[in-house]
């Protein structure tokens, strides 16, 4: 178990070595963000807010989950118009005290319906989100978009300007609820649908370029690499496509990607990726 920042009241069960353990500290006018990066859109968002990080990676296979802070928030990436897998997990089992609770959802073509299901579930897990909003970013979905054009098209989207909205939005404890045309939530019930199970690396191809360096086992989320004398996929994939953008020699690759080039955000460098997704113990 690692964490990554402390200070707010933060409190867990490990039972994995047979004994509970429990960390708390109090702290005032603060804020945790609970986030779950990828390629590291979503932590430069968290990193824009500020306050107390915590990558939910790094959390998840706590028994008990049990925040209690002035501000409570979660960022994440849209995958298929719907909540990545890890992060519905997460929000089944984490639960939350604090005045103000906050969502954001960044994406790189549509948001669909995600931010209103969200909301859906907070309701259902006994609680909701005070302000649920989402962020246009780069897309990193390789089968769809080029990420040279993507790169190309930053400016277009304005992302620090509306990143600078967000985030004094939620220093200044602004309300917003989600929303979403009827058309986006049938889109959504499509799309969503088409969620991999967990199996989306045995599309990956391995070429000859790949020296073992082993940055595809430290950046992959759900711990779904192994490498040895070759790199192996078990089947607990995300889809996030963390080791596919980020192998330093871009030996990894999609059969149906649209070309070789890759994305990493600016604002957040490998070792801050690696730090935030390694399940390496």
């Amino acid at each position: 178990m690692r964490w990554l920042e402390t200070g707010a009241c933060w409190a867990y069960n490990d039972r994995t070595d047979g004994v509970a353990k429990e960390i708390c500290e109090i702290g005032g006018n603060r804020i945790t963000i609970f986030y779950f990066t990828a390629t590291g859109n979503s932590l430069a968002v968290a990193k824009r807010i500020g306050g107390t990080l915590v990558s939910i990676p790094q959390v998840i296979d706590s028994d008990g989950l049990h925040c209690k802070d002035d501000a409570i928030g979660i960022v994440f990436p849209v995958y298929y118009f719907a909540i990545p897998r890890m992060v519905n997990k997460f929000l089944g089992k984490a639960k939350f005290e604090a005045d103000y609770i906050f969502a954001i959802g960044t994406y790189g073509i549509m948001p669909g319906a995600a931010m209103l299901n969200l909301q859906k579930q907070a309701r259902e897990n006994g609680y909701r989100f005070d302000y649920a909003n989402h962020l246009l970013m780069a897309d990193n979905f390789l089968p769809i978009s080029e990420a040279g054009k993507q790169i190309k098209s930053l400016p277009k989207k304005k992302i620090e300007e509306r990143a600078s909205k967000i985030a004094s939005d939620i220093n200044n404890r602004r309300h917003m609820q989600a929303k979403a045309s009827p058309v986006s939530r049938a889109v959504t019930t499509v799309v969503s649908a088409m969620i991999p199970d967990g199996k989306n690396a045995q599309k990956y191809i391995i070429n000859n370029h790949c020296n073992k360096c082993g940055i595809c086992a430290k950046v992959c989320p759900s711990g779904n690499i192994a490498v040895t004398d070759k790199v192996c996929f078990a089947d607990n994939c995300e889809a996030c496509f963390a080791c596919l953008h980020l192998c330093p020699q871009n030996a990894l690759h999609h059969k149906s990607q649209k070309s070789d080039k890759r994305w990493r955000n600016p604002e957040v460098s490998l070792a801050e990726i690696i730090e935030a997704n390694s399940r390496i113990a």
